[in-house]
């Protein structure tokens, strides 16, 4: 059986077209008048009256506790030292300093920087560039690329 998405298309439309006229027809005959569908329909939920009152009543709760609050109190900073917080980490960092100002001389020595040349590297290095300098005058003028 072969069917394109559009004829499935057009027989569920059909479909939904023969409940509604079902529906409607069981209504007249009972006498009744038609009912809202109670199940999840293709648009969406279906809430009876009462439930909406609820919810709107919920709502309305909130958004009345919001406001009332939400007024009166200013929001609270965050991550920011209070006034004493701030006096006593002071406090603290002049205890510290004071204690290594005590201790005056028991600085380590910096560590020797890796890659600096030494007085006599650097002399050797001097010499070998000069020699090489001198054997370049001494060969002519070459023609430089």
């Amino acid at each position: 059986m072969d069917i394109s998405v559009k004829d499935l298309q057009e027989a569920i439309s059909i479909r939904q077209q023969i409940d509604n006229l079902q529906r409607r027809l069981s209504s007249l005959l009972r006498g009744a008048p038609p009912q809202r569908p109670t199940t999840p329909t293709a648009r969406g939920r279906y809430f009876s009256p009462a439930t909406r009152a609820k919810l709107a009543a919920a709502a309305k709760a909130r958004w009345a506790k919001t406001r009332s609050v939400g007024a009166a109190t200013p929001a609270r900073r965050k991550g920011q030292l209070t006034p004493a917080g701030r006096r006593k980490l002071s406090q603290l960092m002049k205890a510290r300093w004071a204690a290594r100002r005590k201790a005056g001389g028991t600085k380590k020595a910096p560590a020797k920087k890796r890659g600096a040349l030494t007085a006599a590297g650097r002399k050797r290095l001097s010499d070998l560039m000069k020699a090489r300098w001198a054997a370049r005058r001494r060969g002519g003028a070459k023609s430089r690329p």
